[in-house]
């Protein structure tokens, strides 16, 4: 038995998304021209990588280099839930193959926090500006594993760069802003801004920007216009995607807080 969801999220450095259930598969040996970044959330895997026995199990992150064969199998009769992120080879380069053909597992908690709060910002709905935040820093850890230099994340003060981000922000707050273009605007890496924002404003750059489409959302919902508008009004996909974040934000439906009034 199978259960299998695939998609294209549409952020840049991000080939495809794979969730799946899987009970007896077992995967021949096969090569990917991305980068694999697998969590197994249930049971373990037992796979054969460039013909050298290896084990992905919920305690670790593990990832398959491109271009190297590598097979799969339930090491348990009950199978396996996995979550998969390919990215695109020259997010991590070719010059990390050898290094992760070598150690592809790493039992890093951070590092496993961070790739599942990403999984979480690419569905339903892509979050066009968290997804690549939350990439930015998945890429950074992984970096730092594959050269062996691990190391506590700096600490960043740099309030002008912050104040420039978050005005860029306001001025952008339908169309929305990408962090790559956002960081090469300002001539910085995209975790450095994101990093400076939140030490400034106390939250991150996606959850600021989604706060003030809120805020617009409430005065267009409280002047009578109907949600579906108000959504694509204020940056957000469509109506469900505004409920969700109004629920979140205010625990209850754009539909109520207008009939509140």
């Amino acid at each position: 038995m199978a259960e299998v969801v695939a998609w294209r999220p549409g952020v840049p450095g991000l080939t495809e998304v794979l969730h799946a259930h899987f009970t007896d598969h077992v995967y021949p040996a096969h090569t990917h021209d991305a980068w694999t970044l697998l969590l197994v959330d249930d049971g373990a895997v037992r796979y054969d990588l460039d013909q050298h026995a290896h084990g992905a199990t919920p305690t670790a992150v593990t990832l398959l280099p491109p271009g190297v064969p590598h097979d799969g199998r339930s090491q348990f009769p009950g199978g396996f839930r996995k979550r998969v992120l390919y990215l695109e080879p020259a997010t991590l380069g070719t010059g990390r193959v050898g290094t992760a053909v070598d150690r592809p597992a790493f039992a890093d908690p951070v590092l496993r926090d961070r790739v599942s709060r990403l999984h979480a910002a690419l569905r339903p709905h892509p979050e066009g500006l968290e997804a690549e935040s939350r990439l930015a820093f998945v890429l950074e850890r992984l970096r730092q594993h594959l050269d062996r230099a691990v190391a506590p994340p700096p600490v960043v003060r740099d309030h002008p760069l912050a104040d420039r981000l978050r005005e860029l922000l306001d001025d952008r707050i339908v169309e929305g802003l990408s962090l790559q273009e956002a960081a090469t605007g300002f001539g910085v890496h995209p975790t450095h801004l994101v990093r400076a924002f939140t030490r400034r404003h106390g939250l991150p750059p996606h959850r600021y920007l989604t706060g003030r489409r809120i805020d617009r959302a409430r005065r267009l919902l409280l002047d009578g216009a109907p949600p579906a508008e108000v959504a694509a009004a204020v940056g957000f996909h469509d109506q469900a995607h505004l409920t969700r974040h109004f629920r979140r934000m205010l625990a209850t439906t754009p539909a109520a807080y207008a009939r509140s009034a």
